[in-house]
């Protein structure tokens, strides 16, 4: 259902009650017409932890759905700026909750369409002169009526190279977030860190973004819950023991290197079912439902966290020639 914008939207949509005390309008009307309790309790439901991030979305929420309701009683009132800043690791849920502000935005008529484009530095800078502006128009383009998701923000400056061409994305980005906010929201995404850098060079583009949402790492209860939740997704289950083999390898797979949170606990389901797909193929004969469905333990302790101390993402080095020792590294 597509909700009209703010100002058009008729009295009689909201439910209003004109009365010699003034008119009021009926917020569960407007509730129950934008279905945004729907939205958040998805969020909710879909999301383990970060409440911190989901009591500011409820709050922005809150914002939205009062400036609609002022909108329907004709009270003047400035559209709010919804730019965003989504800083933490990787794996903490960034870009689905993207997803879900896009469709409040949406529900409550404040862009038109209510899609996600979700791009990098590559999908905006050109590599040569006059390939920049082009590629960055188009990129705008299709996410006008919606949400524009950058990732990895800071990227786009590059401070050390004078003749990179990110420069001049963000000057389209900034003339784009201030003259037409009101049919595109940009979120900028990215380490907390490194886009607090970002945002201090480039002062114009700080001055833009409203709301600053930082995602929290999970912890391992959090990131067990996760996983299963991907387990029943996929109609898959642990037993006891791989369980606590999971919990060992989450202990272990945390403090090595490109650990991201809900991501690196989807690619290693992945990497326990081709185990267990493995196992099953080896053994041959009759394979039953429970099989089928079953991680055991030593799907769970083959990973090259307990063998090789390593991370499964870590490329394994290529194979030398026959007699030849690897060279080293």
């Amino acid at each position: 259902m597509t909700v009209p914008p703010i100002a058009s939207t008729p009295a009689e949509d909201l439910s209003l009650d004109d009365s010699e005390d003034g008119a009021t309008v009926d917020m569960a009307a407007v509730l129950e017409e934008s279905q945004v309790m729907e939205v958040l309790e998805k969020l909710d439901r879909d999301l383990v932890g970060l409440k911190p991030v989901k009591t500011r979305i409820r709050e922005i929420a809150a914002l939205l759905l009062v400036d609609r309701m002022r909108g329907g009683l004709g009270l003047s009132s400035q559209a709010p700026s919804l730019h965003m800043c989504f800083t933490g690791q990787p794996g903490t849920g960034k870009t689905t909750v993207a997803l879900r502000m896009a469709t409040i935005l949406h529900r409550l008529g404040f862009v038109r369409k209510g899609h996600l484009v979700a791009v990098t530095r590559d999908d905006l800078v050109g590599q040569y002169i006059g390939h920049t502006a082009p590629k960055t128009k188009d990129i705008l383009k299709k996410a006008m009526g919606g949400v524009l998701f950058i990732d990895e923000a800071y990227y786009l400056y590059r401070q050390e190279n004078e003749r990179d061409y990110g420069q001049e994305t963000i000057e389209i980005l900034l003339q784009v977030m201030e003259n037409q906010r009101d049919d595109l929201v940009v979120i900028l995404a990215g380490y907390k860190d490194r886009m607090d850098s970002f945002f201090q060079s480039n002062p114009g583009m700080s001055s833009r973004i409203a709301h600053h949402l930082d995602f929290p790492d999970y912890s391992i209860e959090e990131l067990m819950e996760i996983a299963q939740l991907i387990l029943a997704e996929q109609m898959y289950r642990f037993t006891p023991a791989a369980e606590q083999a999971f919990a060992e390898y989450l202990e272990k797979r945390m403090a090595m290197p490109y650990f991201s949170n809900a991501r690196s606990v989807r690619n290693g389901i992945d990497r326990f079912r081709l185990r267990q797909a493995n196992r099953l193929f080896a053994k041959g004969g009759r394979v039953s439902k429970a099989d089928l469905i079953t991680i055991e333990s030593d799907d769970i302790y083959a990973s090259r966290v307990f063998t090789e101390g390593i991370p499964d993402e870590v490329k394994p080095p290529e194979a030398s020639p026959a007699g030849e020792e690897a060279p080293a590294h």
